[in-house]
């Protein structure tokens, strides 16, 4: 890597993670993976875990907030703070978060239902906020995350959140109104394909397979399925019609899928993740008001 793309990816700024669960420590290793990040000018915030602090200071090298009287003055310092607490502790660390920043730093959101407008409100100013739906396939680079911006977010923010979630997947841009959508296709998405996965591996089972063999197959061929529609650039519809003869094996099984109303099954249930996603937001705002 040349020194001026080197320059260019790395983001030199403090960063600061308010929360260190899961999502977090994906992010972080995303980053630090990466080299997006310098771990020292990486600091991570956990409410009185510090077993947790002590695993992410010897697996990224990261800093930590040892005393509470520090924790003030990295909130004021950190150009970014990742907002990763638990939506019931949000309330009161924003509230909290608000009478302490400067007007340009920018608040990276991961907390599931919690809108740029309920943020904005429970810091008592207009904050440059980026709202953001990673999955939980970026614990291994493959996520997919969604990212709201307010309007308040500058050019250069706006590409360093995209750096930040392109170490851990892809990223796509949206409206505000849209992130229950997103919520419902990839936010909820890799359990729709795990479900069909269980079913294929309980199906190889009964058919006389190991579970191993049942398994082996089932992952192969779903990782296979998604790169060739990636790869190829097709329409996976093109491509289920290319692996299905008039009459084969193949078309027996769609057909039984049809009979059952798969598709719309399929899209009933993605619509009522989505209103879901909307009912509990619409709780977390009330909450919060």
């Amino acid at each position: 890597m040349s020194h001026s793309t080197q320059q260019h990816t790395l983001i030199e700024e403090p960063i600061c993670f308010y929360g260190a669960g899961s999502m977090a420590e994906a992010i972080l290793r995303g980053l630090v993976h990466r080299s997006v990040v310098v771990p020292g000018q990486v600091t991570m915030l956990n409410r009185g875990n510090q077993e947790r602090l002590n695993y992410l200071i010897q697996r990224y090298g990261v800093s930590v907030i040892a005393h509470e009287s520090e924790r003030e003055n990295v909130l004021r310092t950190s150009k970014v703070i990742v907002l990763a607490m638990k939506p019931a502790d949000a309330a009161q660390a924003l509230r909290h978060l608000g009478p302490l920043l400067s007007p340009d730093q920018l608040l990276v959101s991961v907390i599931a239902g919690l809108s740029v407008e309920s943020i904005q409100h429970l810091l008592g100013q207009r904050q440059p906020v980026a709202r953001t739906m990673p999955n939980t396939s970026s614990t291994i680079g493959l996520g997919a995350t969604g990212i709201v911006f307010s309007d308040e977010v500058s050019a250069d923010q706006r590409r360093l959140v995209r750096y930040l979630f392109e170490a851990v997947g892809t990223v796509t841009e949206i409206e505000e109104n849209q992130m229950e959508t997103l919520t419902g296709i990839s936010g909820s998405g890799p359990a729709y394909i795990y479900y069909m996965m269980e079913a294929m591996i309980e199906a190889g089972i009964q058919g006389g397979l190991s579970m191993e063999q049942a398994r082996e197959l089932t992952i192969q061929t779903a990782i296979g399925a998604a790169h060739m529609v990636q790869q190829t650039g097709e329409d996976p519809a093109d491509l289920r019609a290319k692996v299905t003869s008039p009459n084969g094996a193949t078309a027996a099984a769609v057909k039984v899928f049809e009979e059952e109303h798969m598709k719309d099954t399929i899209i009933r249930a993605i619509e009522r993740c989505t209103e879901r996603s909307r009912e509990m937001g619409a709780v977390l705002k009330e909450e919060n008001s």
